[in-house]
């Protein structure tokens, strides 16, 4: 009896901690905390519909000690996150998202040649050898995200008068895009995958940061004043951004 109530004291007296919102791959994940006073190290778990998680903590555990372990567990997130949805190879006649809509993948097959991008059939010709197409699909996906990044992002540096050192393409799984106390600006290629205003936003968003490396509201007002689509930019990312991440697994 001595024991239960000084469980039941212990979680009397333990502050409330209310819900908070993490940023994962672009999409703003709902984090919640449970105390309970049998727990002697913080669990964290996706909740029932893969759209949040929950970290179990102890009554003495403080909220700054849960969202650092918070912080440290996100490459398990992802990947957890990851697991929820199905992922869709590079292969022949499968479907992916290029700038925002659904494109066929066409191997062709025969000598090895261009890849060919046919807007209004909405199919992606891939030629060459049957191994290599997930290889080659992926390298012109690069290719494109590349171009349309460098182009957006120089257009922006012009507009915010700012100057970026160097660009480079990665495939970062926590973030779309970053900038670099030296200039340096890096993206994610899977924004190619998106619609084009989503791509575009985002160079908004580290083009601004050359001027602004936080997220004040000087920042803010600099990315919304040149990117007139940045509100339903970050809406896409939140609602659809980890799906990007399904596409170009090898079969």
């Amino acid at each position: 009896m001595i024991s239960l109530l000084g469980t039941l004291r212990k979680l009397r007296e333990a502050p409330k901690l209310e819900p908070v919102t993490l940023e994962i791959e672009g999409r703003e994940v709902k984090l919640s905390f449970r105390r309970n006073a049998r727990c002697k190290r913080m669990v964290l778990r996706l909740t029932s519909d893969g759209m949040g998680a929950v970290i179990t903590l102890s009554p003495r555990a403080s909220k700054v000690e849960a969202l650092r372990f918070a912080e440290t567990s996100k490459p398990w997130l992802i990947k957890t996150m990851e697991k929820r949805s199905p992922s869709v190879p590079f292969a022949d006649d499968h479907k992916i998202l290029f700038q925002g809509q659904l494109h066929t993948i066409k191997a062709t097959g025969g000598r090895r040649g261009l890849i060919a991008y046919e807007q209004n059939e909405l199919i992606i010709s891939v030629p060459g050898e049957a191994a290599h197409v997930s290889r080659r699909l992926k390298d012109w996906l690069k290719a494109q995200a590349q171009a349309k990044l460098q182009q957006a992002s120089q257009d922006y540096a012009a507009a915010m008068q700012a100057q970026f050192r160097k660009l480079t393409i990665r495939d970062q799984k926590s973030r779309w895009g970053s900038c670099s106390a030296a200039g340096d600006l890096s993206y994610s290629w899977r924004l190619i995958l998106a619609p084009p205003e989503v791509l575009d936003y985002v160079a908004a968003h580290e083009v601004a940061h050359l001027k602004e490396m936080n997220h004040g509201p000087r920042f803010w007002r600099l990315v919304v004043t040149h990117c007139k689509t940045a509100k339903q930019a970050r809406r896409w990312l939140r609602d659809h951004g980890r799906e990007l991440h399904r596409y170009g697994v090898s079969p």
